[in-house]
C-alpha cells in the first residue's frame, strides 16, 4: 500500500527530471560550437588498421579480425554489451483487419513477449502490410516516440498504456497517452506512401522496451537479465540505446515467422535518438538488410571528435542513460576515444546505409554526420560494394546515392515527406533488385 501510494509522487519527480534534462539539453544549445574554426585538429581511426597495426587488405580479414575489433569497442566503450534472443520470447497477434485504411492494407498488431510470460513485459508491433502487393512483401521498421496510435489516425490501433515522456502538445497527460495524441506523429510516418510503393510498415513504442528516463535502470528489460545481486548494468553492459536496438533485432525474430513480410528484406529506421539506435541495430544484427539514420547526430552519425553543436559530454550529462558507463570517460576527451562513427557505418558494409541530415539542425552537425559516412567509404570499396557519390558535402535537397546515401534537407529536425522519398528510391535501388 504504501508503494501505491508514493506512486504519484515518484512520477512527478521522474517528470521533473525529465523536465530539466531537456532545459539543459535546450541551455547548452547557447554554449554548443557552431563554428568550424573552432572545430579541433583529430585524427580519426583507420577502420583498415588492425589493433597490432597490421593493414587490412582483403575482404576475409575485414569480417574475421577487423569487424570484430571495432564491434567490440563500441559493445564496451560507448553502447554496451547487450544479450541475446532470451529462450521464452514468443508473440502473439492480438488484431488482424484485412481491410484497414480503407480496404488498401492489412493491419496486425502483435504482442511480443519477452519472457513467454504473458502478464510479463511485452512490446506491442504495428504492421501494416499492402493489400495490392504480392507477399512476402520487403519492410521497413523503426521505433516510435509516442506510441503506436501516433503515426496514424486509423482507430484501430490500440491506444498505448505505457509511461510517456510529459507533453500536453501531443496528448500526453500524467505520463500517459490519451485519445487526443491519436495521429499526433502522423507527419513523420508516409504510411500511405510506404503501402503505395509496396512495403509493409512495422513500428514499436520504444517505451515498451525502457521508459526514457534515468531511474537507474530499474524499469524496462534491464533487470530481466540481472544476474543474482546485480542491481544496475555494469560500465560495459548495455544502456538504453542498446536496450532499444535490442528491441528491434526482436521484432526481426517476429518477421521471421511472419510469412507475409520478406525477412531478408528489411530496413531499420530511425530519426534522432532512434537514429542512434538504427545505427546501433544495424551494426549489431546483420539481418537489417538496409539501415538508415535521420538527423541522428551525436552518438549517431556525426563524428565525435569535431565537438560540434552536441558533444559527448552534453549529451552523456543530459541522458546519462542512452550509453554505457565507459562511455562517460570521453566526456571532454573524445580525442581518446578508440572508436568514432565513420566506424560505426562501416560496420554496415556491405549492407546499403543512408544518413540524411537537415539544414537547420546544427545541433546534429551535419557536416560531421557527411564526413563520417564518407569516411566509411574505404570499407565498402575494399568488399567491392561501391561508396558514396559525393567528394564534399552535397547541396540541399540534392542527394547523393550509391551503396552510401545522404541528403541534407532543407528544414529542422525533423523526419519528413522529402526524407520519405529519399528512403524509399533508396531502398527500390537496393531491396528491390
Amino acid at each position: 500500500m504504501k508503494v501505491k501510494c508514493r506512486l504519484p509522487q515518484v512520477v512527478a519527480w521522474v517528470a521533473l527530471a525529465v523536465a530539466l534534462a531537456g532545459l539543459r539539453a535546450v541551455a547548452s544549445a547557447a554554449e554548443a560550437n557552431y563554428d568550424e574554426a573552432l572545430v579541433p585538429a583529430y585524427t580519426l581511426p583507420d577502420p583498415l588498421v588492425l589493433a597490432n597495426g597490421d593493414k587490412v587488405a582483403d575482404a576475409e580479414t575485414w569480417r574475421t579480425k577487423r569487424r570484430p575489433e571495432i564491434l567490440d569497442l563500441f559493445r564496451t566503450q560507448m553502447f554496451g554489451r547487450s544479450p541475446g534472443r532470451p529462450e521464452g520470447l514468443c508473440w502473439e497477434a492480438f488484431d488482424c483487419d484485412k481491410e484497414a485504411l480503407g480496404g488498401t492494407a492489412t493491419r496486425k498488431q502483435v504482442a511480443v513477449y519477452f519472457t513467454g510470460q504473458k502478464d510479463g513485459p511485452r512490446m506491442d508491433v504495428l504492421v501494416y502490410l499492402p493489400n495490392a502487393a504480392t507477399k512476402p512483401v520487403p519492410a521497413f521498421v523503426g521505433l516510435n516516440f509516442r506510441g503506436n496510435h501516433t503515426i496514424h489516425s486509423d482507430p484501430g490501433i490500440k491506444l498505448s498504456t505505457s509511461w510517456m515522456r510529459p507533453d500536453s502538445s501531443q496528448g500526453v497527460a500524467a505520463n500517459r497517452a490519451t485519445e487526443a495524441s491519436r495521429g499526433a506523429a502522423s507527419n513523420r510516418w508516409a504510411v500511405e506512401k510506404i503501402l503505395a510503393r509496396g512495403y509493409a510498415l512495422a513500428t514499436i513504442y520504444y517505451g515498451d522496451i525502457d521508459p526514457d528516463f534515468d531511474d537507474g535502470f530499474q524499469n524496462g528489460v534491464h533487470p530481466l537479465f540481472y544476474r543474482a545481486g546485480q542491481t544496475k548494468p555494469d560500465p560495459d553492459q548495455w544502456a538504453s540505446i542498446a536496450a532499444w536496438a535490442w528491441g528491434l533485432s526482436r521484432a526481426v525474430d517476429y518477421f521471421e515467422a511472419d510469412t507475409d513480410i520478406d525477412a531478408q528484406r528489411v530496413a531499420v529506421i530511425g530519426h534522432s535518438r532512434l537514429g542512434k539506435t538504427s545505427l546501433w541495430a544495424g551494426a549489431e544484427d546483420e539481418r537489417f538488410a538496409l539501415v538508415i539514420s535521420n538527423n541522428s547526430g551525436c552518438g549517431g552519425a556525426a563524428l565525435s571528435r569535431r565537438a560540434y553543436g552536441e558533444t559527448v559530454l552534453r549529451i552523456n550529462t543530459s541522458f546519462p542513460h542512452w550509453f554505457c558507463g565507459n562511455f562517460k570517460q570521453y566526456n571532454s576527451n573524445e580525442a581518446q576515444l578508440p572508436i568514432d562513427q565513420h566506424q560505426l557505418i562501416a560496420l554496415m558494409a556491405p549492407r546499403p546505409v543512408y544518413v540524411a541530415s537537415a539544414v537547420e539542425d546544427r545541433w546534429a552537425d551535419p557536416r560531421g554526420e557527411f564526413l563520417a559516412a564518407k569516411h566509411a567509404e574505404p570499407v565498402y570499396r575494399l568488399l567491392g560494394a561501391g561508396g558514396l557519390p559525393a567528394d564534399d558535402l552535397p547541396a540541399v535537397d540534392q542527394p547523393a546515392s550509391g551503396i552510401i546515401g545522404y541528403h541534407l534537407r532543407s528544414g529542422k529536425h525533423d523526419v519528413t515527406d522529402y526524407d520519405w522519398e529519399q528512403y524509399l528510391n533508396f531502398a527500390d535501388k537496393h531491396l528491390k533488385k
